[in-house]
């Protein structure tokens, strides 16, 4: 006998999903608030360096500092902030050759480096941000916890549950790394990318709790599911990555070539050598689970249509995935496509995902036709 739907825990769900988003936001505005203030203070601490060093204030974009200063100042704070940014197309060096190079005010504005640990300052906004961010993961885990009583199930079986879950996974992940890394950098965009995801689940995918059907009623779903998602949040991350990285690399080549840096919360961003070996590593990570999502879907398939495989559209778009992802590791290991060739291919694996989630589930019938729209 099918288990009986509670609906009044569907609601709760619902409320709970709803209360997440909102924690969210707030952890949101206080992520960027701590990029803008602490943009802010390096930029302060680069101007005390070029001091330090015997040459007046450069006037720089958003400094306020007078025009017509000495040419030898300029110079100065761009030394500095190469420190702060790390050279070009070569290892970075740690904060603690930047405190010996630039001073012990240039060293104290380094917040992550290229291991991107903690540094000792308190940032305040992002202590916030963070615990905000905790709050709102847990009260998200009650939202997929109670959609998954109310339905007596594994809360995975539709596009809203796959949303919700994967969005609770990815700001999860971004915490546990937290303990090791200081990526709070990160923040903005990842809790960002989770509020979207809420919100087109409640928007565009919502669908009242409910029953399996009869082809997902297998403990395959367990299995086959929940490492898609755990791929799917670590690529979330490397997405986001990638996309810093081009930015800090544009931003790295525009301040080597005495250009004005316009990006100045970028000076709490590691280099993009270190966002680039951070990403290629979880990228590795993540393409090892999809490789078992695609080994198990196939399991799962044989035993439930009676073959591994069928060309069916979902499972081609997995497989497509698959090999964008094994082309992306495999190119930049053996055949030196690093930088920004490197970060595109990451992103266009993870556009790949969202167009395997999103166009494919609504718009082509197939066996997996399971959005429950």
């Amino acid at each position: 006998m099918p288990f009986a739907i509670n609906e009044t825990m569907g609601q709760y769900s619902e409320l709970f999903m709803l209360l997440a988003a909102g924690t969210y936001t707030v952890a949101f505005i206080a992520f960027a608030w701590d990029l803008a203030k602490s943009s802010k203070a390096l930029l302060a601490i680069d101007l005390k360096a070029a001091e330090a060093a015997g040459t007046k204030v450069p006037a720089m974009a958003g400094a306020g500092a007078s025009a017509g200063t000495s040419v030898g100042a300029a110079a100065a704070a761009d030394r500095v902030e190469s420190h702060l940014a790390g050279p070009v197309g070569r290892a970075e060096r740690p904060s603690s050759s930047v405190a010996k190079q630039g001073g012990p005010a240039s060293g104290a504005g380094q917040t992550a480096d290229a291991d991107m640990r903690y540094a000792a300052e308190r940032r305040v906004p992002a202590r916030v941000a963070v615990a905000l961010t905790v709050l709102g993961v847990l009260i998200h885990a009650a939202g997929v916890i109670t959609r998954a009583i109310g339905s007596g199930r594994v809360p995975w079986g539709n596009m809203y549950e796959f949303l919700t879950t994967g969005a609770f996974v990815a700001v999860a992940v971004f915490l546990l790394v937290l303990i090791r890394r200081d990526l709070r950098f990160l923040g903005t965009f990842v809790v960002g990318l989770a509020i979207i995801m809420l919100v087109a689940a409640s928007v565009a995918y919502w669908t009242p709790v409910g029953h399996l059907v009869p082809a997902l009623q297998s403990y395959w779903l367990v299995i086959h599911v929940s490492i898609a998602v755990m791929s799917s949040a670590l690529f979330t991350l490397t997405f986001a990555m990638s996309a810093l990285q081009l930015v800090q690399s544009h931003r790295q080549k525009t301040v080597a070539a005495g250009g004005v840096d316009k990006l100045g919360f970028m000076r709490l961003v590691p280099s993009a050598l270190s966002l680039e070996n951070l990403s290629y590593r979880i990228n590795a990570i993540a393409f090892i689970g999809w490789t078992f999502t695609l080994m198990f879907g196939a399991i799962w398939a044989e035993k439930a249509w009676g073959r591994f495989w069928g060309w069916d559209t979902k499972e081609v778009w997995t497989f497509v995935i698959w090999v964008v992802y094994a082309g992306y590791l495999h190119a930049r290991a053996t055949r030196g496509w690093t930088g920004t060739r490197a970060a595109w291919l990451s992103i266009v694996g993870y556009l790949c995902v969202v167009f395997n989630f999103t166009i494919v589930n609504q718009f082509f019938n197939g066996l997996h036709s399971y959005s429950g729209l």
